[in-house]
Parts: structure tokens; C-alpha cells; sequence
């Protein structure tokens, strides 16, 4: 990130899914049953990727009422979360079921709902949001209501411990909020609600970016005490859903006024880019991102790695590359091998290598070890590597 060459190319990656899913089915392979996530990446030189959120809101103002199946699981006056407005806080992920939570204020009541299917416990894969917070006119009032209120409570200890905790074979990332616009597309009304939206309530929706772009610059300038190098929106990026006319109208400004923000404060800034982004290559290299973490090529969507590679030339840097699909049974050795073989001798430029979006509990950790010993052999080769001006 800083254009230095290391002594080998990164591979820093998330195991997290793969660990959780055969731990709860007790298929851990023998050589990994006794050990703590952290250690199974080290025993792997393997780079572990972990995700946290170094801030939260106190919501005031607002009361709030969990129900798990049926069953009231919590009851908060003005709690403080990391997770607002997705609510993971108070999500189950454990066991299968149904999660509503209801937000009581002055000025109307909001409510979501999360799905988790038994087979998502058995594979450690997230809750689906079924219930969106907005479903109405008036719930446009209430979100702002709530929005306008937030308290921002600074983590910053709990970034700087986990980083001392995990140690140097791990890369600590703190996440911001989602841009405004992937905020109301996937948390606030959710995809075909939005589209509608956008004809039939403009003003609303223009109404709501405005209030979660004054909270992003707020959130920023509050980061400016934060000592990190890097910070990272959670936007889970699609060009099909948002598309190159809604980037370039609601994603792009404000990419390239938050990125300058946080280069002021000395951070570099990236944005989880997990979906097909070939519609977005081009918005994407004037977007200010130093990063795109997460990026997912063919044959996992229809964005093949050259294409980015040649879009992406002065940056952002890919963090990824190794789509999911190739360490499955599933696919060949040698379709594997001729993958990673043709993409190392694409890298002339800075990269981190990457499971992307996920490794998942049906891919195989012996093809993991394989990358991160093709890594060892090539540390003492000369890697070429020219960073971008």
C-alpha cells in the first residue's frame, strides 16, 4: 500500500467460515483440531484477515426490542452498536431461526427481520436480511429522526488490541459505514424497493443521502484521532445492482470527497468490491480508492482478473484474485495450478493475494497451503514489482 516491496507477495486471507463451519460439525481436519483460528493461519503461512468496526452510536432516543422465534431476547433504552442500522448486534448466529427487532421513538417505529437457515449455522455463513427498515413514507421520518441523533462512541482501543493480539501474521482492517448509497440499497430499503423508490419518492431518497453523507463526514472527521494506515467501506460492490449511471451519479462524488479526507489524515482507503465490477473498471480507477479488497474474478463472476489488471493500472490495488470456485474438488489440479501460474506472471504491480469472497467449508485448505508454499519458493526471486506514481 505504501508502494514498498516486501519480501514476498502478501497472501492475506479470511479462513473464518472454512474454521467455523467444520468446527461446529466436528470435521476439523486432525492436524487443526486443537488449534485457535489465528493458529490454523499460521500453521497454513497463511496471512489472516480480520474485520472490525473501531466506533459505535448510542441511539437516542430510541428503545429497542429483540424477539428470537418467537421469544423476547433483549430489551435496550439508547444502546450503544456497532451496527447500526443492520442491527447484527443482537443477531443470533448460532442457530437457526428468526431475529426481529423493533425500534420504538417520538417519532414512529421501525422494524427488521433476519433469516438464518439451519445450513447456514452448519456452514458459519451469515443471516439473510428478509425485512428491510424502510418500508413505508413515514419511515423515512423515523430513520432521520434516529439518524440525526446518533452519538458516536469512539473504539479505537479495541482496533489497536485485536491488531497486538493477532500479531504480525495478521492484518487488523477498520471498517467505515457503507457510501450513503449502498447504505440505502442493501440496509435501508433493499434492492427492488430502492429502484422503485428512486421514480416514485426522489426527494425521500434524496433527502435520506443527504442525512447519511452528513454522518460519513462526521464519522471522518471523528477518524481523524484514529491512528490507523487503513480504513475500509463495507460496500459489497455490484455492477448489475448498482450500475455504472447510478455510480457515476451517487457513488463516485462522494468516493472521491471521502477518499481525499482520509489521504489527509494519512490513510489509505479501499471498499469491499466482492460482486461483478467489469460494468464499474473504469469508475472505479477515478473513484480515490486505494484498495479494492475482495475482488473477485471469473470464473466466481463474469470480471475476468486481466481485465481489472489492465483497467487498474495507477491503482486501486487489487486485494484478492483467487475466486473460491478454483480450490473446490470440484475443479482440476492442473486448472488450479494453470490459474495461479498465469496469474503470477501477470504481477508487476503491488497486490495482495486473497480467497475471495470467501473460503468456503466445501474448498480445500491443501490448495491454500499450495499458494502459500509457491510463495515461499518465490521469495528470493525477483518479483519486478513497480509501484504506481
Amino acid at each position: 500500500m505504501q508502494g514498498k516491496q516486501p519480501d514476498r507477495l502478501p497472501f492475506i486471507t479470511r479462513l473464518e467460515t472454512w474454521y467455523k463451519s467444520h468446527q461446529r460439525t466436528g470435521t476439523l481436519p486432525a492436524e487443526f483440531r486443537e488449534l485457535t483460528l489465528p493458529e490454523v493461519h499460521r500453521s497454513l503461512d497463511v496471512g489472516q484477515l480480520k474485520f472490525i468496526v473501531p466506533f459505535a452510536y448510542r441511539l437516542r432516543g430510541v428503545e429497542v426490542n429483540v424477539w428470537f422465534n418467537g421469544e423476547r431476547i433483549a430489551h435496550d433504552n439508547e444502546p450503544i452498536l456497532e451496527n447500526f442500522p443492520g442491527m447484527w448486534d443482537y443477531v443470533p448466529t448460532d442457530r437457526a431461526g428468526s431475529t426481529l427487532v423493533e425500534l420504538a421513538t417520538p417519532a414512529g417505529r421501525l422494524r427488521l427481520q433476519h433469516m438464518l437457515a439451519e445450513e447456514n449455522v452448519l456452514t458459519g455463513t451469515d443471516p439473510y436480511l428478509k425485512e428491510h427498515l424502510i418500508k413505508d413514507e413515514a419511515d423515512f421520518t423515523t430513520v432521520e429522526y434516529i439518524l440525526e441523533r446518533l452519538e458516536y462512541v469512539p473504539r479505537y482501543t479495541n482496533y489497536f488490541a485485536e491488531q497486538a493480539r493477532l500479531g504480525e501474521n495478521a492484518f487488523v482492517v477498520a471498517l467505515l459505514l457503507r457510501i450513503p448509497f449502498q447504505q440505502v440499497l442493501l440496509e435501508y430499503l433493499g434492492e427492488t424497493a430502492l429502484f422503485y423508490a428512486l421514480y416514485d419518492q426522489p426527494k425521500q431518497i434524496r433527502r435520506l443521502l443527504e442525512v447519511l453523507d452528513r454522518q460519513m463526514l462526521d464519522l471522518l472527521s471523528q477518524l481523524e484521532a484514529f491512528d490507523a494506515p487503513y480504513v475500509e467501506f463495507p460496500d459489497n460492490l455490484h455492477g448489475l445492482m448498482t450500475n455504472p449511471k447510478l455510480f457515476r451519479e451517487y457513488c463516485l462524488p462522494v468516493y472521491q470527497k471521502y477518499t481525499q479526507i482520509s489521504h489527509s489524515q494519512g490513510k489509505k482507503v479501499g471498499s469491499h468490491t466482492d460482486g461483478n465490477v467489469k460494468p464499474l473498471l473504469s469508475l472505479l480507477a477515478e473513484s480515490g480508492l486505494d484498495v479494492c479488497e475482495s475482488f473477485s474474478p471469473y470464473p466466481l463472476t463474469g470480471c475476468r482478473f486481466e481485465e481489472a489488471w489492465a483497467a487498474w493500472g495507477s491503482g486501486p490495488i487489487i486485494w484478492g484474485g483467487i475466486p473460491s470456485p478454483l480450490l473446490e474438488e470440484a475443479t482440476r489440479p492442473e486448472e488450479f495450478s494453470a490459474y495461479m501460474e498465469g496469474l503470477f506472471a501477470k504481477i508487476d504491480r503491488p497486490l495482495i493475494l486473497g480467497v475471495v469472497d470467501l473460503f468456503m467449508r466445501h474448498n480445500s485448505i491443501e490448495r491454500v497451503r499450495q499458494v502459500a508454499q509457491e510463495l515461499e519458493k518465490r521469495r528470493w526471486q525477483p518479483l519486478k514489482i513497480n509501484a504506481p506514481a
